[in-house]
């Protein structure tokens, strides 16, 4: 009796598939001007042609082929073109709140001013490390909203914790990854997760809360710049703060500051490394248009 073949939408071992995936990525994209046939490709990442193609096929939802033409910078130019004046448009159509057009609808709340100087004062945050398609993450929570989200391979995670904790000096502190699995599954909406994403809790300047408003605006599958969004801020010439402001975003992915790229369509930086950066933008893309590929 034949045995079943292993779904291929699921991440079976999510660490070492992102691993597989990043080398995969780096390989293509350094190759971009003569792109490097399959075989190259699947030798890249650790794998023979078959298994790579199962394994990319199952992270992104299309094909490593697909994928090599939606890398390419003529692609990336298009996406900026059909997001151009994205943040004008969803302004236009009264989405000037926390809210933003799209399937997300993720909310975004500040803390007051009182609340900044008190330190967390009165706020119990519940914290966990989880596994996602992007490589582990560190997220915690609080009634309110998810306060913080980044990505932690390859880092130390007292430093972590550390860092954490001094945003938060007088916070109720608790580790609880039971608390924040679901609320990962949900962030990355994987099938067993349904509902919207959470609420976001952010401490910010209120410039750099303006631009994380702007960056919620910015559909899956879209792109915008650094430019754009400085106008939208109503801050034409502050390019440079508002890359500052985009690389100090608490919450990764969920306000998804890796939709930013250069006026030019490359990737630009990232704060938690343009690979990554890469690898999410793809993944975003994959699902924008059902049945690609």
């Amino acid at each position: 009796m034949t045995k079943p073949a292993p779904p291929l939408l699921r991440l079976r071992r999510p660490a070492a598939d992102y691993a597989r995936i990043a080398r995969a990525i780096d390989y293509i994209r350094a190759r971009t001007d003569t792109p490097p046939v399959l075989a190259e490709v699947a030798a890249a990442a650790g794998l023979d042609r078959f298994h790579f193609q199962r394994l990319f096929t199952r992270w992104a939802g299309l094909s490593p082929k697909r994928y090599m033409q939606v890398l390419a910078h003529g692609r990336a130019r298009a996406r900026l073109r059909a997001s151009a004046d994205v943040l004008s448009a969803s302004l236009d159509a009264g989405l000037s709140g926390p809210g933003r057009l799209h399937d997300l609808f993720v909310t975004l709340e500040a803390v007051t001013p009182g609340e900044f100087k008190q330190g967390g004062a009165g706020l119990r945050l519940v914290w966990g490390f989880h596994p996602t398609p992007f490589g582990q993450v560190f997220v915690a929570t609080t009634v309110r909203g998810v306060c913080a989200l980044e990505f932690t391979a390859g880092v130390v995670r007292a430093d972590v914790l550390r860092e954490f904790r001094a945003a938060w000096p007088r916070a109720e502190i608790t580790e609880s990854a039971a608390a924040t699995a679901g609320v990962v599954r949900r962030i990355f909406r994987t099938r067993d997760a349904p509902g919207a994403p959470p609420r976001v809790l952010v401490r910010g300047t209120n410039f750099q809360v303006q631009v994380w408003r702007a960056l919620l605006r910015v559909p899956p599958g879209g792109a915008t710049t650094y430019a754009e969004v400085a106008r939208s801020v109503g801050r034409p010439r502050a390019v440079r703060a508002v890359g500052t402001a985009v690389g100090a975003n608490p919450v990764a992915f969920l306000i998804p500051c890796h939709r930013v790229l250069r006026s030019d369509g490359a990737l630009g930086g990232y704060r938690w490394g343009e690979t990554r950066k890469a690898a999410c933008l793809l993944w975003e893309e994959a699902r924008a248009v059902p049945g690609r590929p």
